[in-house]
């Protein structure tokens, strides 16, 4: 059993966060930035983030097949992969932020940087996530590694919404707008001196700089392993034949399903959430700080949620996690004030944490329970996770591009200081009933996951008994 050091649980936690930091920003920011920065249109704006997401959800499954067809180097299959396009990634990112002089063709900048940016973040999270299967073959290893990683994407995403959220607030308070006539006025131009851009293009220089520096820092202290005790064959089973065993797999068919339904709704708040607290709720000064509790909440209790699916059980802690985030979202809704909005904050928080540990902790054991159903099958990791992310990022384009299109036809009017009655009331169903219908299917679906902590624990055991096996037939075969 492969043991991890501290050392190495961190730095593979800390390659994860810089994603995560982007992932926040443009999460929460980028549909209001699209809006009333860069001034394009709701359809437009719909059209980026859909295209986008669903351009990045092709290239997942793209990405892991040639993962699974790349070769073994000194350091690694996976990490040449991160390396290789992190210097780029930055670039498309910072471009993705900066508005062009020209007002025509902003749809196509953004359309083409978004699809750009989303490429190579796939390139860097699709080897980073398979990553968890070639640290170590102990699976108390890679839930505690998994634990680990989760605390530290949390509080990129705490530090992603920290920068952004502080950086460019202020460009999004009702304070700009002219008192006597707030239905008719703007939030401001993105042109004609505005610091509006200049500000975005700090907070994506200074993502940038996070991302370096935290590729380095997971490139110095993890050592990818392969899992020598492995059942080997002599050929291996091509990729279209592996791709459709996975597809029948029924525990990952299940796990992706469910998670499917409830990542668009976690998607649906976060990606509306700015636009609720600024047109809804009459909170646009506080949205930046309500985020940031939320994620700090989120951040202290991942290691509550990986104590109580050790001791409860992982199935048991995604519904009790998860379900929680329900009556808050709809009580925000309902009594949108300060205070009632901070103690949602504190207890979103809480499903946050568990949404995002959950599924990349029951992710290994489903990929074990493949081994022992077909042993023959290796290095295919990544075809589980790439198509993993290939199904959560589609349906969460789907959702964007869905909410976006609701708030045109609801009449949304670009860089306005206030929103038409139907607007306010499309925006309350986004953040409140559509989550909570999402959330509920996915639980639904995931009452159905077969891997319980009794089948979780005997495929353990028979993997262990492979190595085994695999280690005395090594030691026979140098015999001979």
């Amino acid at each position: 059993i492969q043991k991890l050091s501290l050392c190495s649980k961190l730095c593979f936690a800390i390659g994860g966060a810089p994603k995560e930091v982007a992932s926040s920003a443009t999460a929460f920011f980028l549909q209001i930035y699209l809006l009333d920065v860069a001034q394009i249109n709701a359809v437009q704006a719909s059209m980026v983030l859909f295209i986008g997401k669903a351009w990045g959800a092709v290239t997942d499954p793209i990405v892991g097949f040639f993962i699974t067809k790349s070769r073994w180097t000194k350091i690694g299959r996976l990490m040449p992969w991160m390396l290789g396009c992190t210097p780029f990634l930055v670039v498309s990112y910072f471009y993705l932020w900066f508005v062009p002089p020209f007002s025509s063709g902003r749809f196509v900048w953004y359309l083409g940087f978004y699809c750009l940016y989303q490429t190579l973040i796939t390139c860097f999270h699709v080897p980073y996530s398979a990553l968890t299967m070639f640290l170590s073959t102990d699976q108390k290893e890679r839930d505690s590694a998994t634990a680990y990683r989760m605390t530290m994407e949390v509080l990129g995403t705490l530090v992603g919404a920290a920068i952004q959220g502080q950086i460019v607030a202020s460009a999004h308070t009702l304070k700009h707008c002219p008192t006597h006539n707030t239905s008719a006025g703007y939030l401001g131009n993105s042109s004609g001196g505005s610091p509006r851009p200049a500000m975005y293009m700090i907070a994506a220089g200074v993502i940038g700089g996070v991302f370096l520096i935290c590729t380095v820092v997971m490139f110095l202290g993890v050592k990818e392993r392969d899992d020598p005790y492995a059942p080997k064959t002599e050929k291996q089973i091509p990729f279209h034949q592996a791709f459709i065993l996975v597809m029948r797999h029924g525990p990952y068919l299940t796990l992706t399903a469910a998670f499917l339904f409830i990542t668009v709704a976690i998607q649906l708040i976060q990606s509306n959430f700015v636009l609720f607290c600024t047109y809804a709720a009459d909170l646009s000064e506080h949205f930046q700080n309500i985020v940031l509790t939320i994620l700090v909440s989120a951040v202290i209790s991942i290691p509550l949620w990986q104590w109580f699916l050790q001791r409860f059980g992982k199935k048991t802690a995604a519904f009790c996690g998860i379900t929680w985030i329900m009556p808050f979202t709809m009580m925000l809704v309902f009594i949108p004030n300060v205070v009632v909005a901070y103690v949602v904050a504190v207890s979103s928080g809480l499903s946050v944490a568990a949404s995002l540990l959950l599924p990349w902790s029951m992710l290994p054991d489903v990929v074990d329970d493949f081994r022992l159903a077909n042993p023959f099958s290796k290095g295919h990791e990544a075809i589980f996770y790439s198509f993993y992310v290939f199904f959560t990022k589609f349906a969460a384009g789907i959702s964007l591009g869905v909410s976006n299109l609701c708030l045109e036809f609801a009449g949304y009017d670009t860089g306005a200081c206030k929103q038409p009655a139907p607007v306010v009331y499309t925006l309350k169903l986004l953040i409140g009933a559509a989550p909570v219908a999402f959330i509920v299917t996915g639980l639904m679906i995931l009452l159905l996951y077969p891997i319980s902590e009794d089948v979780r624990l005997r495929n353990k055991l028979c993997l262990e008994e492979l190595r085994c096996v695999e280690i005395i037939n090594a030691h026979l075969r140098e015999k001979l």
